[in-house]
């Protein structure tokens, strides 16, 4: 019985492995939680990427590099193991609508339910602008939804592709070439667009001209929850810290165009200070915030707790 019920056990864990990832779901028992998941472990077969890491568990490719920097992202090897970015502490402003923190490179969805409170958020990774076509931090909305959408690249872009010897045309229609993929959500924001791709294999790196670009079933299973009028917030917080469970958390993430290294604390400090304002009465490891705002893993961390 033992041995039969171990082997089901292990096909399951086999087809989670081999299944796409979908959306991460938490629910928010009090609405005021800080934390949301947990961190995992594990171990990577042979022929395993980190690409091929990031769509099973729908994951962002920085997002594995940053939580594992001693592994290689091509080749880690039969038995590595492999830290899963799965705890975030949830941004601090406007937990309504969507959330999209620029740093972490992540999508966070809280839907308001029928009694008007927020019990679930819904997180995503996504692909943002790079470096000279940058994502703007603002507060927005969705004001139209569209499947199989037709793409008109603007002006700039066109004139870049010439540059390269490419032709873009005026449009480019729904299809295998549309790098909008089958599901946009246009925002009250010219020029700047929630869509798929129809390179999928990108999610998580800093390669758009501007918009926020999510693997096809991600933007698929957003596409479906989110109504017209959904207020969109567009920040930008490399730092998060929180409390949870009277300790103190820290979460870091690359700045200024993804540089890892940068040790510059005055932010961290004032995360601090926004959090601990009506606490006075804590103590914080600065000797750990330090290293981890040299390494910037991603990964949430104590660094503090209440006296």
């Amino acid at each position: 019985m033992n041995s039969t019920r171990t082997f089901i056990l292990f096909l399951i864990f086999c087809l989670f492995l081999a299944a796409p990832g979908h959306a991460e779901r938490y629910r928010l028992i009090t609405g005021n939680e800080a934390i949301v998941g947990q961190p995992t472990i594990v171990s990577t077969r042979d022929e395993d990427t980190f690409l091929d890491l990031a769509r099973k568990f729908d994951l962002g490719f920085q997002e594995l590099v940053l939580a594992n920097p001693a592994v290689d992202p091509w080749l880690p090897g039969q038995g590595t193991q492999i830290i899963l970015p799965t705890q975030y502490i949830l941004p601090v402003r406007n937990r309504e609508g969507i959330v999209l923190n620029l740093a972490e490179m992540r999508l966070y969805y809280f839907p308001e339910s029928s009694d008007g409170t927020r019990d679930h958020v819904y997180t995503y990774p996504i692909s943002v602008g790079r470096q000279g076509w940058d994502t703007p931090q603002t507060r927005t909305r969705v004001v139209r939804k569209m499947k199989d959408p037709t793409w008109y690249p603007p002006e700039s872009i066109r004139k870049e592709q010439e540059q390269l010897g490419r032709v873009l045309e005026e449009s480019v229609p729904p299809g295998p070439d549309n790098p909008l993929g089958k599901h946009a959500l246009y925002m009250a924001l010219p020029g700047y667009v929630i869509h798929g791709t129809n390179e999928p294999r990108g999610i998580g790196m800093k390669v758009t001209h501007g918009c926020i670009r999510l693997h096809p079933d991600d933007i698929e299973d957003l596409f479906n929850r989110v109504p017209l009028n959904t207020p969109v917030t567009i920040v930008n917080q490399p730092h998060k810290v929180a409390w949870h469970q009277g300790k103190l958390y820290a979460e870091m993430h690359p700045d200024d165009g993804g540089l890892v290294g940068l040790n510059d604390l005055t932010q961290f400090v004032r995360a601090v200070i926004d959090v601990t304002q009506s606490s006075q009465d804590y103590t914080v490891d600065w000797d750990l915030v330090s290293r981890l705002a040299e390494h910037r893993s991603g990964l949430p961390s104590v660094v503090g707790e209440r006296q």
